[in-house]
């Protein structure tokens, strides 16, 4: 047992600790890990520390359960950390978990689903749908910011107005923390104004927190039945399902497309436009070049095809 003079420092070291991972990161590991506590004291099995035995056969579980092996590695990832946060020796390094992790993907395939991108011609046509009324203008606001500087869904909602300057070119976003940013460095964007009011993110912030009357705190908050705007703070899901409502509105699958879809939808545009990759990379603030490239190969495989003309 630790003497009582460090109890104090030792908390506040495991809090530190936990602090190494997102918030979402670190919820998503607490309900995997709840999900295979309760597998364990169904099979009367230990949780922690477990067995490279019992993970093995969770995995299989999951497999039966219809799981992806994308989701599958995500409940190892989980596994791994409870273990490691209680300094325990973790199972998921055994060479027979891994081998089972591998023989999975290779029966079921482990290829992710990728979200429909909001291109441009699909965002302009999801803003189009939004109502005059004060939620329309939150939205519509949300949708063209959130493409406009491809940002993620937990930096749109962490966004407060003091983190936003207008300039005549448009407006500079200050991002305080990120996925890529953990440490909270922050980073600026500049986000473009549009050619159109009423597709210009400048025009649609403005106008949405003229409404709303806010000029601190959030930018993007709940609004209820009555009209009335929340002092709170949206939810990343809420813009998760904004953009699935609205994409549904303008006649698309809205099962085809997330939050991740304007950020996804301005590379696709930009790669299609024939922008730098760099520049694109001055906004999506993505570590790897490599990354980005792939939005590139995917909005050019027409171009000069092997196959024109064959046919």
């Amino acid at each position: 047992m630790s003497p009582p003079p460090l109890a104090p420092e030792l908390a506040a070291a495991v809090e530190y600790a936990k602090a190494e991972k997102a918030p979402a990161t670190r919820k998503a590991y607490g309900t995997d890990f709840r999900l295979f506590r309760a597998w364990c004291d169904e099979k009367q099995a230990r949780a922690l520390p477990a067995s490279p035995e019992t993970v093995a056969a969770y995995l299989v579980r999951g497999v039966e359960e219809g799981a992806k092996a994308s989701t599958l590695g995500r409940r190892l990832a989980a596994i791994r950390y409870a273990h490691k946060l209680a300094s325990l020796p973790t199972p998921t390094d055994s060479e027979a978990v891994k081998a089972t992790l591998r023989g999975i993907r290779r029966a079921i395939g482990a290829a992710k689903v990728k979200k429909a991108p909001a291109v441009t011609t699909r965002i302009k046509a999801m803003v189009a749908t939004c109502p005059a009324a004060i939620t329309g203008k939150r939205d519509r606001a949300l949708l063209l910011l959130g493409f406009g500087g491809a940002f993620r869904r937990s930096e749109l909602v962490a966004l407060n107005v003091e983190h936003i300057e207008e300039t005549p070119e448009g407006l500079l976003v200050l991002i305080a923390k990120s996925k890529t940013d953990q440490e909270a460095e922050g980073a600026t964007i500049a986000v473009a104004r549009g050619s159109s009011s009423e597709t210009c993110p400048v025009v649609a912030v403005r106008e949405w927190l003229d409404a709303a009357g806010i000029e601190a705190g959030p930018v993007f908050r709940p609004i209820n039945k009555a009209g009335a705007v929340s002092a709170e703070r949206l939810t990343d899901r809420s813009v998760a399902n904004i953009v699935k409502a609205y994409a549904g509105r303008a006649g698309l699958d809205e099962s085809l497309f997330s939050g991740h879809s304007l950020r996804r939808g301005f590379l696709t545009s930009a790669a299609a436009a024939g922008k730098s990759i760099f520049r694109m990379k001055d906004v999506s603030r993505h570590k790897s070049v490599e990354t980005l490239s792939g939005y590139i190969q995917e909005a050019e495989l027409f171009k000069d095809h092997a196959g024109h003309g064959l046919l």
